[in-house]
């Protein structure tokens, strides 16, 4: 896996840097700025970008910018965002350019290694890997779209382990059920939500996309 990674705080940028390398991976790069972070990628091509929200001039959204664009100039790339807060509508603003090989996690859970470890190379797999912690935030608020509020309460722990980025196996693990179970209550959250099965259609992207789009909705 070659990694590049884009992180102002010269602290955190090399550490990361060093765990990485522990682990036998590739990083090509590492960065401070968004426009440094875009040459690194077109220069390097690398299969993976840890990506920091807040970065120069304003340390406002210029590392989501930067991460749709590098994903824009590089079809496929998979991206890895790390934000020191829960910002709900950064992570949708990602989802909605496509839900694949993409990433979001709070900094603090580099520090829980395996866990972070786990979330990269989901992501590099192709999954999508959404911080345990935006998806708790989402749960607590509430949602204008009453399709939600047909949902039981395990139905919604299960969309929630969903959104993480969890397959049904490792949902089943979680919740100390049957994958069986698991299955069902997918199933029952599709037609809760009224998504039809079509060959065009994710399904399960669309019911996290559903999920998490309401919520920062109603946070904006």
């Amino acid at each position: 896996m070659r990694i590049v990674i884009a992180e102002d705080d010269p602290l955190l940028r090399e550490g990361l840097a060093l765990l990485l390398r522990a682990e036998a991976l590739d990083v090509v790069a590492t960065t401070a700025d968004p426009d440094g972070f875009l040459e690194a990628v077109d220069t390097h091509r690398p299969d993976t970008a840890i990506v920091d929200v807040r970065m120069p001039p304003t340390h406002t959204d210029e590392g989501i910018r930067a991460a749709v664009e590098a994903r824009r100039r590089q079809p496929g790339l998979a991206v890895l965002v790390l934000s020191a807060y829960v910002e709900q509508a950064f992570a949708t603003d990602l989802l909605a350019h496509g839900s694949s090989r993409l990433g979001y996690m709070l900094k603090e859970r580099v520090g829980r290694v395996q866990e972070f470890l786990s979330a990269l190379h989901r992501v590099a797999d192709g999954g999508t890997a959404i911080d345990p912690e935006v998806v708790a935030q989402l749960l607590t608020r509430t949602r204008p779209d009453n399709r939600l509020e047909r949902l039981s309460p395990r139905e919604r722990d299960v969309l929630a382990l969903m959104a993480e980025g969890l397959g049904n196996a490792a949902i089943a693990e979680r919740l100390f059920v049957t994958g069986g179970a698991v299955h069902k209550h997918i199933r029952s959250i599709f037609a809760k939500l009224d998504l039809a099965p079509t060959d065009r259609t994710d399904r399960r992207v669309a019911a996290v996309l559903h999920y998490l789009e309401s919520g920062a909705r109603h946070s904006a």
